[in-house]
């Protein structure tokens, strides 16, 4: 049986393992949920009942949690780019920076969109508040954090940025990097550009109109 991938093509989550399948051009069926697929949702729910995606299949084995089905396909499905460094330092590195986009920008937007998907408006202005005096924050260390740096850890392209590609991605379309953050605006700019991203947002682009904050027109 081949590698299956259980997600949603808008979700950023879905988005993070798809970058890392995508940058290593491993085969892989990508199964759907949604209400047009219904059998997708039943297999996903009976093999994990928690109701979270994405949900790696390989074989009888699943696998879940994003950082680990990443690091998963790179011990057991490896690659030519190796997402995280074989030096454990720099693995402990990588993986802290992946933490940190997934803990501290991509919590912040989903604090947001669950305010805005209530229909209340109060809510939905609290959880607005709330992101982004935690995203100004996240943003101003990175800005002190990336200068040198073509990528999250370094030169080489690893499974923190397949962590920041997405949550940079919604972060901006919840509160704006401002100018006042250049080093951090081009490092987005560059995760846009790397194909692997640029194909997952692109697969994504019709959903954009659900989005509940509203997706500005860019990117």
């Amino acid at each position: 049986m081949s590698l299956a991938l259980y997600g949603h093509p808008f979700s950023s989550y879905t988005q993070k393992v798809l970058i890392a399948l995508y940058e290593n051009g491993t085969p892989f069926e990508f199964r759907c949920i949604s209400p047009e697929t219904p059998q997708h949702s039943a297999e996903w729910l009976r093999r994990w009942p928690l109701r979270k995606f994405p949900l790696l299949v390989d074989g009888e084995r699943d696998v879940v949690e994003t950082s680990i089905i990443i690091e998963y396909l790179q011990h057991v499905h490896p690659g030519p780019v190796r997402l995280l460094p074989a030096d454990p330092m720099a693995a402990l590195d990588v993986r802290f920076l992946d933490r940190f986009f997934d803990l501290h920008v991509m919590n912040p937007v989903q604090d947001a969109v669950a305010g805005a998907l209530t229909g209340d408006a109060v809510k939905r202005q609290e959880g607005l508040a709330l992101s982004k005096e935690k995203l100004e924050r996240a943003y101003a260390w990175l800005e002190g954090q990336l200068p040198g740096r073509t990528w999250a850890a370094g030169t080489e392209f690893t499974l923190a940025d397949c962590a920041a590609a997405p949550s940079l991605f919604y972060a901006d379309w919840t509160h704006r990097i401002s100018e006042s953050f250049p080093v951090l605006r081009a490092y987005r700019a560059r995760l846009l550009a790397r194909p692997s991203f640029a194909r997952a947002v692109d697969e994504a682009r019709y959903f954009r109109p659900y989005f509940p904050l509203g997706a500005p027109d860019r990117d």
